[in-house]
């Protein structure tokens, strides 16, 4: 326990640092000469599209290990990483437009990636809503849903070379300029952390959930024994 504590720890003092650092290496990058100062944002979104995603597998991984072994931990897993594609997916569906706007001049365009990274969004979200409300059976119908969304994820980044579409292609940040990458991978390791600190809390509260509840059973047997 103490070496988990000791891990949260350094990751909470590398985001407080990183905080203090990221600011500024983006606003010392070159101003894009199309877009100009808008096009900071691209530092943002596409780390929250990564995050986005790597949540959506985690949280197939943790429904598969439920689904298929049982697992409680990978329940408890899947339900955090699930959240966390939500919320993710609502700092890239806010970002994008943004964006967007300067580069389109409108807000949302219905092409291959927006639409799909939006269905994916959706697919999260009626996951935690599956979770809450259907139910017994809520906890395996939800995991088929994350399953469904970890198989569009392939789908939303292949979709910009496999249709015409108006987003920037998968070949943006291998060619990004070299002056724009230490603000964009300072930025991505950044949020990486962030999310992995998320992530990692908020299993330990599910773990502490289950826990509580197990003593709560207890005392009740201990009760009605008594009685």
């Amino acid at each position: 326990m103490r070496s988990v504590g000791t891990g949260f720890l350094v990751a909470a003092t590398v985001a407080a640092a990183g905080f203090l650092l990221v600011p500024r290496l983006i606003l010392g990058a070159p101003i894009e000469p199309v877009m100009g100062f808008v096009q900071k944002i691209f530092y943002f979104h596409v780390p929250c599209a990564t995050m986005l995603f790597l949540s959506t597998f985690t949280c197939a991984g943790g429904s598969i290990a439920y689904l298929f072994k049982g697992s409680e931990a990978g329940d408890r897993v899947a339900v955090a990483a699930g959240e966390l594609s939500v919320l993710f997916g609502i700092c890239t569906l806010v970002t994008g437009p943004l964006w967007g706007r300067k580069a389109w001049g409108v807000w949302w365009q219905w092409d291959a990636r927006l639409t799909s990274s939006l269905l994916l969004e959706l697919m999260m979200i009626a996951y935690l809503l599956a979770r809450r409300y259907a139910g017994p059976a809520g906890r395996k119908l939800a995991a088929a849903l994350a399953l469904f969304a970890a198989i569009d994820v392939p789908l939303v980044y292949k979709s910009v070379d496999i249709w015409r579409t108006v987003h920037p292609q998968t070949t943006v940040v291998p060619t990004l300029d070299p002056r724009m990458r230490p603000a964009f991978w300072s930025a991505f390791a950044l949020i990486t952390v962030v999310w992995s600190l998320l992530l990692g809390l908020r299993v330990r509260l599910e773990r502490a959930r289950a826990e509580l509840a197990e003593l709560r059973l207890d005392a009740d047997e201990i009760l009605e024994a008594r009685l």
